[in-house]
């Protein structure tokens, strides 16, 4: 009989994280490119720098990997969502090639990892990878709202949506 091949942690963040950024994809794609500008209140960010942190979390996903972590100094964003689009898509690409690359001990090494004002807290890579992750999905739930906002048509997601529905 033959055995069953066990799946690993990492195995599970790759096959979710390929999912979710086909999904951030097909939103960002879906932005006007013309309304890169669009604030929905004056202190939030541009719908291209909202875009922009799904690009901050794959750099912060590969300082994890490398097992330390410094904040800040993140560059601007381009000048265009197109450019914000390009550019997540291939960091995308090298998260996965990474991950896939990283050793058990890479992923259970620990590195602090900012929790709050002036505190940090001690986490695995592997729980930073998931952090990033979690955190494109709540980055994604907020440009689909500005997506609404600016009169696009916000695709599917987990689910029909008006402009896109399934039956």
């Amino acid at each position: 009989m033959a055995q069953k091949q066990m799946v690993t942690e990492k195995d599970m963040f790759l096959q979710n994280f390929e999912r979710e950024c086909q999904t951030t994809s097909k939103l960002l794609k879906a932005y006007p490119a013309n309304k890169g500008d669009y604030k929905p209140a004056e202190k939030l960010r541009s719908a291209r720098d909202l875009a922009w942190v799904f690009v901050g979390e794959q750099r912060l996903a590969d300082k994890a990997l490398k097992g330390k972590i410094e904040m800040g100094g993140s560059a601007p964003a381009p000048a265009t969502i197109q450019e914000v689009i390009s550019e997540f898509e291939k960091q995308s690409k090298e998260t996965i090639a990474k991950t896939s690359r990283a050793s058990e001990d890479d992923l259970n090494r620990t590195v602090q990892f900012p929790v709050g004002p002036g505190k940090m807290g001690t986490f695995r890579a592997m729980d930073i990878l998931w952090i990033t992750l979690n955190d494109q999905i709540h980055h994604r739930g907020q440009l689909s709202v500005y997506l609404r906002l600016v009169g696009g048509k916000v695709p599917s997601i987990y689910g029909p949506t008006a402009d896109e529905p399934w039956m």
